[in-house]
Order: structure tokens, then C-alpha cells, then sequence
């Protein structure tokens, strides 16, 4: 039996933020060339270790795990199991022999890249954030191409020819279904405005809290909440579901969500960002003051000051909270209009420019 010859590995993870678009990406390439070979590469106790195995992708863990900024004991062993990634890796990657390896970030992405630099893998790096994360800056000097979503992210780089203003990857079966089959799926009223909470896969503390302060407040509003935690959070929270309010740790089906909603508030990392640009769904965004350079923040006001979406910083939550819900949800040209202009600012054809030309770089391979 003829060996596979178009094989890619991804690497990206330990957040929904690095592993959506390498996902989004496997999928096209799937899609394009149905032979193509596809091994994703992570950690077992991560999203992508519970993730990715669902979807019917090959996937190998490698034992990592980030060095937190905290004081942690943890820290302690970071150094050796950098060193067995590191191994791990290069057996991955001499089994495998990828003809391209694509990264999209996160800690997992660093060994497992460079181990398939090593047996002369193409490289495809994809940096979702306007401040590109460390694993990312580290690669840079093995890649051949490197796809940014913001312009702003140029000047962290050292060779300008390898960047591409691509756009952040999303799931093409990402789509909104009629609004009131999907709220039929959490036995929602039709007649009743939809508001949908996202604290990204692991949540976020300060949403969480004043979501419960003022669930009560919604509620009487005659506002239905679709309400992800986050896995850190749910049991602290899952009690406070009721009629009204849908809650769970994390949503498998986004497109029930999405297409249920009328707005939605999340944090501002890139994915959640994409896909709401992608289907034009009107957003109140939250960022997260715990992340490099502040880089949420920049990326919400971006889309704030082009009418694309709300921002609203956390440190203001408390008080502004139910005020800016109910202003925005319940004025019908202003959803329109946000939505028109994220549509707009939506780049869809991301997730086919990286895959055709990872199939592009596999089929040179093959040739050479």
C-alpha cells in the first residue's frame, strides 16, 4: 500500500484561542485534498486533548505545560518538561515526517514546530493576537510564512517577506440557522431577547461574578442568558440555571449559540473576535487586563471605534454591566447596524488562503 505523501502536522493549544484555527485549517485541507494526512500535536489534560480526538484527527500528546508568571511549583518542573517535549517532539516528527507543520500558538506549539524544522517540514506559524504571543516570536526564524490578523503586529517581526495580513482562520461550518430553531435547543422563549456570555474555554473570573450578581436583574428584564462558564467555573455556578438561563462549562454546537443570540458579550481574544466579525453578530466586548501588552483591549477598541462592536473594560463591569446590556439589546437598529459593519471588517476567506497554501507547500515536497 502507497504511503500517504501530503502529511501536516499542527501544533496550537492549551486555549479554544490557539486551537480553533489550526482546527479550522485541518478542515479545509480535508476538505480541498480528502487524502491529506493530519496529525495534531498537544497537551492530554488540554482543550486540544478533549477537542480534537472528537473530530476524528490523529492527535499526540507531549507532556508541557507553560510557565506560569505566578510563583508556582509547577515553575520547578517546567525545565524538564521542556527537555521531554522537546524528545517527544522529534519522535513525533521522524514517525510522522510531516511535509508541512502549521502553528498556531501557545506554549504546545514551540517544541512540537520546531521538531518538524528539523526533518524539513514547511513551516506555516498563524498569529491570531495584535501582540504576537512569545512561542510564536520564537519560531519566526523557521517559518516561511506567518499570517497576522492585525497590522499592528508587523513591527514584532524581523523578516517582513514571510508576513501575510490573512485574517484569523475560522470553522467554515461556522454558520447562524434560524433563530428560532436554535432556541428551541435550550427551550427558550421566541418572543423573549437572547443574550449570549463567553469567557473563553477556561472563563474568566470577573464576567462570572458579575454575571451572577445580576442574573436576577436580566432575568426580570425578560432577558434569556445562554451562559458559558468556562470548565473552572461551572460548578461554582451551575446551580443558577432556571428558565431563563442556560448555563454550561463549555458550548460544543456554537452555532446554536450564535444563531440563538441577539447579542453577545465575551472577552476579546482573537477567535471569539473572528467569529463574530464572520456571522455579524453584535457584541459587547470585555478585555481581559491579564494578557500581554494589553493586547485585548487593543483589538476590542479597534473594533469599537469602527462601530463594529461595544467595548466595555473590565474594570468597569460592575457598574455598567446591566446598563449597557439593556441600552444595546433592546434597540433593534443599533444590533442591525453592528452587525452590518462587522460583516463588513470580516476577513472569510482566511481559513481557504492558509490551507491551499499548505497544500500548495505539501505538493512541492512531494515533488522535490
Amino acid at each position: 500500500m502507497q504511503k500517504n505523501r501530503f502529511k501536516f502536522l499542527f501544533a496550537g493549544g492549551g486555549t479554544g484561542g490557539h486551537l480553533f484555527p489550526a482546527v479550522a485549517v485541518a478542515e479545509k485541507i480535508k476538505a480541498i485534498l480528502p487524502e491529506a494526512d493530519i496529525l495534531f500535536v498537544g497537551a492530554k489534560t488540554r482543550i486540544e486533548g478533549r477537542f480534537v480526538p472528537k473530530l476524528g484527527f490523529k492527535f499526540k500528546p507531549i507532556w508541557i505545560k507553560g510557565f506560569s508568571r505566578r510563583i508556582s511549583m509547577d515553575n520547578l518542573l517546567f525545565p524538564l518538561k521542556l527537555i521531554v517535549s522537546l524528545v517527544q517532539s522529534v519522535i513525533i516528527n521522524l514517525k510522522f515526517r510531516p511535509s508541512v507543520a502549521i502553528g498556531t500558538g501557545g506554549y504546545v506549539a514551540g517544541p512540537a514546530i520546531w521538531g518538524s524544522s528539523l526533518v524539513g517540514a514547511k513551516i506555516i506559524l498563524i498569529e491570531q493576537n495584535s501582540y504576537p504571543g512569545v512561542t510564536t516570536k520564537l519560531l519566526q526564524k523557521y517559518a516561511d510564512e506567518i499570517h497576522l490578523s492585525y497590522e499592528d503586529s508587523k513591527k514584532y517581526f524581523r523578516n517582513e517577506h514571510k508576513l501575510h495580513m490573512t485574517g484569523n482562520p475560522v470553522r467554515e461550518n461556522l454558520v447562524r440557522t434560524k433563530k428560532s430553531d436554535a432556541l428551541q435547543k435550550f427551550e427558550f422563549n421566541p418572543q423573549r431577547k437572547t443574550l449570549l456570555i463567553l469567557g473563553g474555554s477556561l472563563g474568566a473570573s470577573s464576567i462570572n461574578s458579575v454575571v451572577a450578581s445580576n442574573l436576577k436583574s436580566l432575568t426580570e428584564l425578560e432577558i434569556q442568558v445562554i451562559w458559558q462558564t468556562g470548565i473552572a467555573y461551572y460548578e461554582k455556578h451551575k446551580n443558577l440555571s432556571s428558565e431563563k438561563v442556560w448555563i454550561s462549562a463549555f458550548i460544543e454546537n456554537m452555532n446554536d449559540a450564535y444563531s440563538a443570540c441577539d447579542l453577545v458579550l465575551a472577552r476579546a481574544g482573537a477567535t471569539s473576535i473572528a467569529e463574530i466579525l464572520f456571522l455579524g453578530v453584535p457584541a459587547i466586548l470585555v478585555p481581559s487586563p491579564n494578557v500581554a501588552e494589553n493586547h485585548q483591549f487593543f483589538n476590542a477598541k479597534s473594533l469599537a471605534d469602527k462601530g463594529a462592536a461595544l467595548m466595555l473594560e473590565d474594570k468597569d463591569l460592575n457598574e455598567k454591566f446591566v446598563s449597557e446590556i439593556k441600552s444595546s439589546l433592546f434597540d433593534d437598529s443599533r444590533l442591525s447596524q453592528m452587525s452590518q459593519i462587522a460583516k463588513q471588517l470580516s476577513k472569510p476567506e482566511a481559513t481557504s488562503v492558509i490551507a491551499q497554501n499548505a497544500i500548495r507547500y505539501a505538493k512541492q515536497q512531494t515533488i522535490n
